[in-house]
């Protein structure tokens, strides 16, 4: 029985448990219509539970256990224990009143993961950003929100970017389009000192940077901006992540999670190497 690794989050919880839920429930040849049914919920609420996507009751965890033939205490205990992890609340719960719900999962998402593969078009990725060019993009595409939501939001960007540097960190794999290093946003002050902090986070140990130049022409990634996740938990399937204007989406059936993961392996070889990436940012600094 998997159970979640040190320093994973409610959110990495929830999706193990409900992995766990759905491996034994399989197992017994048992519909999610007639788990479902013994819980007193609907089949889609089961679907929900397994993808990790509410939070869990221990009670109804404890009925489908028992549902599924789990009686063995040594067995059930680390998963109702499980249950009180993946509904403890992030830190990102304290940014409920600025953050839109379809965003707080992945938050919790990129907590656990442990390589973060991520392409950017159009801005520098969150992760990396400098605390004026978060506040200037967020202030922009802010529709007039009071300064004190948007001094929040700039602080749930500044307070994920702590993962870089703690114990444990994530390995970090950017391509950021060269677009993005070009579009000054903020004003050329602004952008110069955030392409100076793109050169300076280059030399971290767990950050592979790449530039997807425009002297390629067209590329593997003609579908816009992604993220892949990967998780240390073995029973967990890597996540892809698309984000729209007013929602997102979580990809983790296994086809679509390939092709993502080959297109990605096409951007990285076609952009420039490390080495490359820290030259061009200096060359671009020069222009502005």
């Amino acid at each position: 029985m998997t159970t979640a690794q040190p320093g994973s989050g409610p959110t990495v919880r929830r999706i193990l448990l409900g992995s766990q839920l759905r491996r034994l429930r399989e197992e017994k040849g048992i519909s999610r219509e007639t788990a479902g049914y013994h819980i007193r919920a609907s089949e889609s609420k089961i679907s929900r539970m397994e993808l990790g996507r509410v939070s869990f009751k221990e009670r109804d965890v404890a009925d489908l256990l028992t549902f599924y033939q789990v009686t063995d205490d040594a067995e059930r205990a680390p998963l109702l224990a499980l249950v009180r992890e993946a509904n403890a609340a992030g830190w990102w719960q304290n940014f409920n009143d600025v953050l839109p719900s379809w965003f707080q999962p992945y938050i919790g998402l990129e907590e656990a993961a442990q390589l973060i593969r991520t392409y950017e078009l159009q801005f520098i990725p969150g992760l990396l950003q400098t605390e004026d060019y978060a506040r200037a993009i967020i202030t922009q595409g802010s529709g007039g929100l009071p300064v004190d939501v948007i001094e929040r939001r700039v602080s749930v960007r500044l307070n994920r970017q702590k993962l870089l540097c703690r114990k444990d960190p994530p390995r970090l794999w950017i391509v950021i389009d060269e677009a993005a290093l070009r579009r000054p946003i903020g004003g050329p002050k602004v952008m110069r000192a955030q392409l100076e902090h793109l050169i300076a986070v280059s030399e971290l140990p767990n950050l592979t940077l790449q530039v997807m130049p425009f002297a390629f022409g067209g590329h593997a990634a003609e579908g816009g901006a992604f993220t892949i996740l990967r998780f240390p938990e073995m029973d967990l399937p890597d996540v892809v992540y698309l984000e729209q204007l007013t929602g997102s989406a979580y990809l983790d059936k296994r086809e679509d999670v390939d092709r993502y993961m080959e297109v990605y392996n096409r951007l990285s070889v076609d952009s420039t190497t490390p080495g490359d990436t820290a030259e061009l940012l200096r060359r671009i600094i020069t222009e502005l």
